[in-house]
């Protein structure tokens, strides 16, 4: 059989059919299963408010439809309360169940309705969670670093500077603050400490900053006049279709900045910007900022530029940060304890060669 350039192309074509087909199902079994949720959770609510029965029916009930059912899990003492809660939680507003709700795993839903004060919040992270294709751990992560209060409120002119549908956007795609805890940096850090940690840990940086967002380089070289600058952090959006140049203040924002930054988008749309994509889109994160001040050095500038504040450590007193060791320290000692393991191995397998 030749298996040439046709064929591997059909191939792939192929997979990524069966691919999407087992997607849609698991995402119609994931949401038949939401909707069985959905009714039973109404129906344990009726039965109880009609018979007066309290919390012990769901003992009983468990136990019924464990023997009834021995191979299907979430019939639980545990689990039933959580599906009664949980239809308790959106029915007041939602005669079915929400589409985003439905969408999205059991687990998820059930971290969201005990992390979350009310369905309007709850909502956001079920959206967020489709388009973001968030795991639980990252769901988590965005929920306890409050994504829904901070998203969309960084001080920008992008009202301003962009056509109303690419403002929009870009407006949801920046939050104020960010949070870079996962760095392991302390409050006093340097501006190049915070860029080397933020390329180490690219991965985390990138979930930080939201979907979209492809890495392009650290300290950008873009040449002006045989002028040699160099921007901290380029990004490409691939939503927004825009380069996005991101610069690092360690400090308070001064206005200056703004003027700096504006030098450096106008060196990208000149030099690298293609004539399909989006003006470019600056951000700049710094430790602190005036939000008056921060507007008045927006207000006359022509290009898109947001202003955001980002955390370093707030989760950890200072007296145990100091004791605490660094991501940087964690992953060297994994490293000796990996080479470590591998010696061990090596010598226990040539004894095992000359027996």
């Amino acid at each position: 059989m030749i298996v040439g350039k046709t064929y591997k192309a059909w191939l792939k074509q192929l997979k990524q059919k069966i691919k999407l087909a087992q997607f849609k199902a698991a995402v119609s079994i994931n949401t038949q299963l939401m909707e069985l949720y959905w009714e039973l959770g109404k129906d344990i609510v009726q039965k109880q408010n009609e018979a007066n029965w309290g919390d012990a029916v769901l003992n009983q009930l468990a136990l019924d439809l464990k023997l009834s059912f021995p191979d299907m899990s979430g019939f639980s003492r545990r689990n039933l309360y959580a599906i009664r809660q949980w239809f308790l939680f959106y029915s007041a507003e939602n005669e079915f169940v929400p589409q985003a709700v439905a969408q999205i795993p059991w687990g998820h839903n059930r971290l969201i309705i005990s992390k979350t004060k009310n369905t309007q919040e709850a909502l956001f992270y079920c959206h967020a969670t489709l388009q973001n294709g968030w795991n639980r751990e990252q769901l988590e992560f965005q929920i306890l670093n409050y994504y829904y209060h901070s998203k969309g409120k960084a001080v920008t002119n992008f009202k301003n500077t962009l056509p109303e549908l690419q403002s929009a956007l870009a407006i949801e795609t920046l939050k104020n603050p960010y949070n870079f805890d996962f760095l392991g940096l302390g409050n006093d850090a340097l501006e190049l400490d915070i860029e080397n940690a933020m390329v180490n840990h690219i991965t985390k940086f990138l979930i930080e900053l939201g979907k979209g967002f492809a890495f392009v380089g650290r300290q950008y070289q873009v040449v002006v006049s045989d002028n040699e600058y160099h921007i901290d952090l380029l990004f490409y959006h691939l939503h927004l279709r825009s380069y996005i140049v991101i610069e690092l203040k360690a400090g308070k924002f001064k206005p200056e900045y703004a003027g700096k930054l504006n030098f450096y988008l106008s060196a990208i749309d000149t030099q690298l910007k293609h004539p399909n994509d989006n003006p470019s889109i600056g951000l700049i994160l710094c430790k602190h900022k005036d939000k008056i001040e921060a507007e008045y050095s927006l207000r006359d500038i022509k290009k898109p530029i947001g202003i955001s504040e980002y955390k370093l450590t707030h989760a950890l007193p200072k007296n145990f940060q100091s004791q605490l060791p660094t991501i940087e320290q964690i992953e060297n000692q994994l490293e000796l304890e990996e080479i470590k393991v591998s010696k061990t191995a090596k010598k226990i397998a040539g004894k095992k060669k000359k027996i």
